[in-house]
């Protein structure tokens, strides 16, 4: 199974893509971020990204695609802002038909590290442990879409224990 996480954004959209393997393993298989100059028109900087998601769908074939949902609190309007981007992921991926699924920061948290408070660089940290990578990968952006990737896994094999999966 192939999952397609997004770290949302108009300026900078992390992208990262995992393979679950039969035995539950998983690697990575390509992240990165796309970027915007925070100087273009927001029209312009959602194209774009709707446009490399697409690419992106294209290429990787992911069965899903899991999207951090913004944190409110802090600031509403940088969360309507990404709000907008979270749309733009959302939609490239009902262009092929493909499922979505959102999870807070809270829970992308409590999945990859055990505790839903944990910090930024623990959280990165956990990813970079459990795919085997020599590196935090960079940028963050990139590392918080493999979390959230990462996360919709392990959600979906929960809910398969729950209900008496393998």
């Amino acid at each position: 199974m192939i999952i397609l996480g997004i770290d949302p954004g108009t300026i900078t959209m992390g992208y990262g893509i995992i393979a679950v393997g039969d035995d539950d393993e998983v690697s990575p298989v390509d992240f990165g971020a796309l970027s915007c100059s925070p100087r273009s028109p927001i029209g312009e900087r959602l194209h774009y990204l709707y446009v490399e998601l697409d690419r992106i769908i294209g290429r990787c074939q992911p069965a899903a695609v899991a999207i951090e949902q913004p944190f409110v609190a802090k600031n509403v309007k940088t969360a309507l802002t990404i709000g907008r981007a979270q749309a733009v992921a959302i939609l490239a991926a009902a262009g092929k038909d493909i499922a979505t699924y959102e999870y807070t920061p809270t829970q992308v948290k409590q999945r990859i590290a055990n505790y839903g408070a944990s910090s930024k660089s623990q959280v990165q940290e956990m990813v970079r442990l459990q795919l085997g990578l020599s590196e935090v990968p960079q940028p963050s952006d990139a590392a918080d879409a493999l979390a959230v990737a990462i996360c919709h896994f392990r959600e979906v094999r929960l809910k398969e224990l729950l209900a008496g999966g393998r």
